[in-house]
């Protein structure tokens, strides 16, 4: 008899190993591809990431550019300047000396407005002079005075490059057809675009640079000029193929280097930068190794352990599944006790007591639970309050005075009766869709009238053939007037509309209010779906969502979500059922 038993038992065993073998082979292949596609997933994060650092520190460069661009005007029109370019050699020594530094002054605040500005510079012709910020020139250089006139460029970006540095000119007057009385510009700090260009991606082993492919100029963080020549390659071919954003491995010197590319429209520019990828994927090639080294380990332990596991723990243990399950069918049967003493035998014991006491209160406490969740009702219920209310007599009393809103104080004063009457009726838990709606829109013609044309509302929401908790959709669009709608300075857009399905009924509440961020409402929806069940005080959305849970399970109730508005989106999802 015991040789027929371990007989059985031996064959279950192979059985089991067999079917374990025949999943580990599999399993140990999925997990290697899970590790090549961590490594690709690495990359493309490090990618992103890369490329969000470049169109920050990118975006700083153009914002700069373009401040400077548009406040070069005002130093332009300089009254000073102006005088001293027209008149200045009919001035006095005294007046030309101080309004030279009147200008120089000027200059300087230009200079320390921006840290990548080099210097400020005023070129007078009349004067044969450069005045600088801290100085002027004793004669002015004729060829890049030339140089640094913007009607002479046959191109529309506002940069000059010239002897390797990087101007913003503007002259006076402006146009092609005349000769600058004087022009005012600014020099670039090349060493500060190379510290934010440095910010990109030296920080990883690797090396920015920003190439201008129609002048021939660039400005690279690196010092790798081979690695820089592939950089420039691979912005040539993308300029060639419009491609302005993006990212791609080049190979250069036997290694692989992960690369950021972005174009920039107000320098006419690629920023590149490029990253050994042993840099970003170096600790994966050790997880590899430990990978293959764990699972022959986990093959050993597995073989070693696996026939104990079956006979002391695995056997005993299905027998009490399988009771479990039968609980689950509400089949409250005991299961027959086993005579060792060991853990399992205590289990089996306390199962079987476990049984008899849950027959016991399932009878007790069924009724008490209807009590308790009906009382939870009336309790969530009654947190509702319609704020608005204390401002109605207020907008009542100011449409009487009015000798022209006496019709409309009429309806306003039954649309206040419409309202009274149905929150405080108290003898219905549960109504029909159709005066859920129709309370909705009575709340929302009150307050059409309180803010007239300010708020536009489109009210399309259907009833349908379900029964619901009272109150569930007037709060939801009274939290729009009061935090999104009720203090925009323009105008407000609230869309009410519903859509059916199958098994459920969903209603949407969507606003153009700009008072949440993505986070903001991110953080909301966390809180409505993670706090329902918890007995603090609740009001608004988590209000109506705990009493829309506690009718139809926890599949349903509220959402959140960014509107097609701009604003927020309320989805309550209600039960066909």
């Amino acid at each position: 008899m015991k040789s027929v038993f371990f007989l059985t038992d031996s064959s279950i065993f192979k059985k089991i190993m067999a079917a374990f073998l025949a999943a580990l082979l599999p399993l140990m292949a999925i997990t290697w591809m899970i590790n090549e596609q961590g490594a690709k997933n690495i990359r493309n994060e490090i990618s992103g990431s890369i490329m969000n650092t470049t169109r920050f520190y990118l975006d700083s460069l153009d914002k700069e550019a373009d401040r400077i661009n548009r406040y070069l005007p005002i130093y332009v029109m300089d009254r000073d300047l102006m005088e001293l370019a027209a008149t200045g050699g009919e001035m006095s020594s005294y007046e030309r000396s101080r309004k030279i530094l009147d200008i120089q002054h000027r200059l300087d605040l230009m200079k320390n407005s921006s840290p990548f500005i080099r210097e400020a510079k005023a070129y007078v012709p009349l004067l044969s002079r450069t005045i600088l910020s801290a100085g002027y020139e004793p004669s002015m250089d004729e060829v890049e005075f030339e140089a640094m006139q913007p009607n002479k460029r046959l191109y529309t970006e506002p940069f000059t490059y010239w002897h390797e540095k990087i101007f913003i000119t503007m002259q006076y007057p402006a146009g092609k057809a005349k000769d600058p009385l004087y022009i005012v510009g600014v020099e670039l700090s090349d060493n500060k675009i190379k510290e934010t260009l440095t910010q990109i991606g030296n920080s990883r082993g690797g090396q920015t640079a920003l190439f201008n492919l129609e002048r021939g100029w660039e400005i690279k963080s690196g010092y790798d000029t081979g690695l820089y020549e592939q950089m420039k390659q691979l912005a040539e071919s993308k300029q060639l193929k419009e491609d302005h954003e993006g990212y791609e491995t080049v190979t250069y010197d036997g290694k692989r280097f992960l690369t950021v590319y972005k174009y920039s429209a107000v320098w006419n520019s690629y920023v590149i930068t490029s990253i050994p990828e042993h840099m970003i994927l170096g600790s994966l090639q050790v997880y590899q190794k430990l990978f293959w080294w764990a699972c022959a380990l986990a093959v050993l332990i597995v073989l070693f352990f696996a026939y104990f596991l079956i006979r002391l723990i695995y056997r005993p243990l299905m027998r009490l599944v399988h009771s479990f399950r039968k609980i689950q069918q509400n089949r409250l049967e005991p299961i027959v006790a086993s005579s060792g003493k060991d853990e399992f035998g205590y289990l089996y014991q306390a199962f079987n007591d476990t049984v008899k006491s849950l027959k016991t209160l399932i009878e007790e406490n069924y009724e008490q639970q209807i009590r308790n969740q009906r009382s939870e009702l009336k309790r969530l219920q009654s947190q509702i309050n319609p704020h608005f209310l204390y401002n109605c007599f207020f907008v009542l009393c100011r449409l009487i005075k009015s000798d022209k809103q006496k019709e409309k104080a009429y309806q306003f004063c039954l649309y206040i009766g419409q309202y009274f009457q149905f929150i405080t009726r108290d003898n219905d838990d549960d109504i029909t869709l159709e005066q859920e709606l129709s309370h909705s829109r009575t709340y929302v013609e009150m307050q059409r009238i309180c803010y007239g044309d300010r708020i536009d509302v489109l009210f399309e929401a259907e009833d349908g053939p379900i029964v619901v908790p009272r109150l569930i959709l007037q709060p939801i669009i009274e939290n729009a007037y009061k935090y999104a709608l009720g203090n925009m300075l323009g105008a407000g857009e609230l869309w009410v509309h519903s859509k059916q399905s199958d098994d459920a009924f969903y209603i949407f509440v969507e606003d153009n209010g700009e008072s949440m961020t993505d986070e903001q409402i991110e953080a909301l929806d966390k809180r409505i779906r993670y706090g329902a069940n918890q007995l603090e005080e609740m009001t608004g959305l988590l209000n109506v969502h705990r009493r829309i849970q506690l009718r139809y399970g926890e599949g349903f109730g509220i959402t959140l979500a960014r509107s097609e508005l701009g604003g927020l989106q309320v989805i309550i999802k209600l039960s066909m059922n």
